[in-house]
This record gives C-alpha cells, structure tokens and sequence, in this order.
C-alpha cells in the first residue's frame, strides 16, 4: 500500500506533480476530483486542503498543499536517488531558485493577465492595460528563461529534473493568452525535449 495519496484534476496546476510522480516510478494512489462538481468544496476535502484546491499530496498521513511544496518534497524524498533532483549542494539552490522563480514570479504576471482577460471575471473588473502589463512581464520572463537555457537542455546541470518539470507544463500555457513564444528558440527547444518523455505523455489525458 502507498504512502502517497494525489488528489488532482487534468488540465491544471496538479499536472506538475502528476507529471512529476510518473518520472519518479515511485507507487501512488489518484484521486481524481470533478472541479465543475465542487469536489473541492466537499469538507471532508476541505479538512486536508482548506484552500479548495488542486494538487494535494497526503504523504505519510500529513496533507501536503501547495504544488511547490509538494515538487520539493518529492525531490528530496525520492529525487536525489532516482537522479531527478539535485544533490544538496549549489545545484539544489539553483533547482530551488528556478522553482521559486516559476512560482511566484511567473505565476503571479499569468494571474494578473487572466484576471484582466478571462470573461469569467465581470468586464468592469477587467483593465485591458493591466493586462497589456502582465503580458510584456511574462515575455520579459521568457526571455529571462531563454538566456538561462542558451547552450543547455535543461535547467540545472544541464541534467533533466523536477526543476523543469515545474515550469515547463505552464509556459506553452502562455501562448493561449497571447504570449508570443516564437522568438524563443531555446525555450522551445526546451519545451519538445521535455515534453516527448514518457512520462510527460502518460499524464495527458489525465
């Protein structure tokens, strides 16, 4: 019997750590969750997540939330061995800084983007120049993340890891919200290496 229990719902934040289990090979049991159906507002879900959302990870008997905690985690649990996660030394700051990076720079210029955007937000709340905002910081991020790849496949020691796993599911993602990626080669070259693992492919659809 697993120690990991993954509640997620395809096709949001939870692919990550989805993602993230199968290059890891380690036994988890799904909980797949229907958002449209409020199962993330049922208590008994509430009670591990009081956030409401996806992913969660219990492991060991505590619940774990917060997608980056959960990628951390696995890192350190199993990563290291399984050579998907640095070893304690510089390269693990430098795995830490590109997750931390993704997560709260990134994730908050896409934030701001889609709030201002979407139609599920009422027009009145929405700034079209706001938007125009957090579209140039979101090139201005790939750009960042284009020169840090140049010369490399990957992240960090030029070695696939649960650092790439971490950004790379939401950076296509821009590309919908009218983020052009095109003058980035080495982000897209980064994108197909990535993507065309086995394990990426396992995960969609979910």
């Amino acid at each position: 019997m697993s120690d990991l229990k993954f509640y997620y719902a395809p096709m949001t934040s939870a692919d990550r750590v989805h993602w993230a289990l199968e290059e890891l090979g380690v036994p988890y049991e799904k909980v797949k969750l229907d958002l449209a159906a409020g199962d993330q507002r049922k208590p008994e879900y509430l009670a591990l997540n009081p956030n409401g959302k996806v992913p969660l990870l219990v492991a060991e008997g505590k619940p774990i939330f917060e997608g980056l905690a959960i990628l951390l985690y696995l890192g350190e649990r199993f990563g290291v061995d399984k050579g998907l996660f640095p070893a304690l030394n510089a390269d693990r700051a430098e795995a830490f800084k590109w997750m931390a990076w993704g997560s709260v720079t990134l994730f908050e210029a896409t934030t701001r983007l889609l709030r201002n955007t979407l139609e599920r937000f009422p027009a009145e709340e929405r700034n079209p120049k706001v938007a125009e905002g957090a579209k140039q910081d979101l090139t201005n991020g790939i750009e960042i993340l284009d020169r840090a790849l140049e010369g490399k496949e990957y992240l960090v020691g030029n070695q696939f890891s649960l650092a790439d796993v971490s950004l790379v599911t939401a950076v296509p993602f821009l590309a919908r919200f009218g983020v052009d990626l095109s003058p980035f080669a080495n982000v897209n070259a980064w994108i197909a290496g990535c993507t065309s693992r086995p394990a990426a492919k396992r995960v969609r659809p979910g």
